[in-house]
Parts: C-alpha cells; structure tokens; sequence
C-alpha cells in the first residue's frame, strides 16, 4: 500500500519537481510554512529531538507537548501522525538507513493506534536544500520511496523539501528552515528554535558521531525520556580534530560546510572534547549498564530520577 496525495498514489518514477507542479497545493502549503518566523521554544513540555533519534507520543501525555528538532541542514525532519489516535512521531533523518528508519517509526505510530477505529496516517517531510552535493534530495528520494514500500497507506501531506527549502545569497544555497517542532495536542507543525536542547547533549551527540543508528529515546507510557545505555569505542584521530581550525572542521565534519548555523562548530569541538573524557563509556557513564532516565518536574523541566525509584 503506497504512499499518496489527495488519495492518488505518487508516481516516484517522476522527478520531484513534476510531482511538485503535479500537486500544487503541496507547494502552497511549503510557501505558507516557510513565510513563517521561527519560533522559540523553551523547554517547559518540549521534548527535543537529536540527530538519529525518535519519539513517539499522544495527545494524552502530561508531561511532553511539544516535539521538536532543527540544525537540519541535508538532514530531513519528518513528522509522522496518526488522526485518529493522535500519535505522533518526530525523528531527525540523514540518510544513514532510511528505510529501516521510515519502518521503524511506522511501527512506533501503529503501536499506539492499534484500537483507534478511524483515521489515516499522515507524514509532513521538512528540510534539507539544493546543496552542492545534492545530498539533500537524495534523501528526499529515499524518504519518498522508503513510506511508498510500507504496507499501510501513509498520506503525504507536507512536502516543504530541498528545492522547496531553498534560498540563495551571493550564489551560495541555504535551507529557509532548519528545524520545526509539532504539537502534540493541536497537531500544528511550525519552524522553530530551541534554545535548550538537553538533557545530555553532549552524550546523544556524541552517539551519533560515533555512529549510532536510530534510536527511540522516549517511553509514552511511563513519560519517560531514555538516554542509553550508549557504549562506544575510542573515537579516532580525537587529539587530532580537536586542535584543526573553524575551517577544517567544517570542511570535514559537515555535509554542508557553506550553510552550517553559526554554532556548528562549537558544537562539534563540545562532542569531541567529551567523546576525549568518556573514551569508554561502558566504565565512565554507563558501567551498571542502564539508561539515564529523566522525568518532567512541576515547572515542565526534564530532571534526573534514580532507577530504584522506578
């Protein structure tokens, strides 16, 4: 069962600019999306969204009511929500397995649908631009192929995408939107920053750089956010990268050097120089091998509950 627009199953044989001029109202709603301002979201309900990670909700959650990710650059946002039961799933793809990322979260999204007597599943695909290397709509493409080989429909209903993301200054490419957020209760998707995007930023992306695959951080049920246990090998030439300039940091550890937010580095040297303090984790950060497991407080903050306690 494919993936569809306005219930016509797409034709991926097309290239994406057809499909685009095929559907217009695609291309409205991308216009619509990306004339928005972004907005900051503070962490009180906020729950952020890493690089390779994803989670899952419903409306009825008390804890979290926002999913949000962004410093997406070639990566693809992607939202995927069920009407009926109102279970949302944001993840932060970038291309590392696309599809078994896309069926990863389907399953996540069916899991709490399961009794819900209506509704359709629905995917809105943000991010990404025309960068040099074409990385973007690669991925784009993968995305597109990987919802159309799922066995439930999945309808496509924002397509706000690499050449729908992009603008150009000077004859360098940019994205418009690096990153958006969901709410859960409202199903409203909006562009948006986010000035806290914790707990344990470090950590997470110090998990992707060593090359973690798609990870579920957070637990509905229990309204719970999991982080590990993550257990990596000494990260190579660590010395090395942490003593390069701005420069080759950004030419070699960015897909996109020209159009990287200015504290890309920063946030780089920051995961580097924690991935030189905890070259083994499993003895520096997890040696009972359990996640660090954190739970909203009264003022809607992430804190850290011990395990005896759960």
């Amino acid at each position: 069962m494919p993936l569809l627009i306005n219930g016509q199953r797409v034709d991926l044989a097309r290239p994406t600019g057809e499909m685009i001029r095929a559907y217009p109202h695609l291309e409205e709603k991308a216009k619509l999306l990306r004339s928005q301002p972004a907005q900051i979201v503070e962490p009180k309900g906020l729950l952020y969204v890493q690089q390779r990670e994803f989670a899952v909700t419903t409306p009825k959650d008390g804890s979290v009511s926002i999913l949000g990710s962004d410093d997406a650059t070639t990566c693809h946002i992607v939202v995927l929500r069920h009407t009926g039961s109102g279970a949302t799933c944001l993840t932060h793809c970038d291309g590392s397995d696309t599809e078994a990322e896309v069926s990863l979260i389907m399953n996540s999204v069916k899991s709490f649908s399961d009794t819900a007597g209506c509704g359709r599943l629905e995917v809105h695909l943000v991010g990404g631009f025309n960068d040099d290397r074409q990385l973007s709509q690669k991925l784009t493409n993968q995305l597109l192929r990987a919802f159309d080989l799922q066995p439930d429909d999945v309808h496509l209903v924002t397509f706000c995408v690499t050449e729908l993301n992009d603008r150009e200054e000077e004859d360098i490419h940019f994205p418009i939107i690096y990153g958006i957020a969901v709410n859960v209760k409202t199903a409203e998707i909006f562009p948006a920053t986010f000035p806290e995007k914790g707990p344990d930023e470090d950590l997470r992306s110090a998990h992707v750089l060593t090359g973690a695959s798609l990870t579920n951080i957070y637990d509905a049920k229990m309204e719970q956010l999991h982080i590990g246990p993550y257990f990596w090998r000494p990260f190579p030439h660590v010395d090395f990268w942490l003593q390069q300039d701005d420069k080759q940091i950004l030419q070699n550890l960015s897909t996109s050097p020209l159009a990287e937010p200015p504290h890309f580095v920063s946030h780089i040297r920051s995961t580097l120089t924690f991935l030189k303090e905890h070259p083994f984790p499993s003895r520096s950060l997890f040696p009972d091998r359990k996640p660090r497991i954190y739970k909203k407080n009264q003022e809607g903050l992430w804190e850290q509950v011990c395990s005896d306690k759960i």
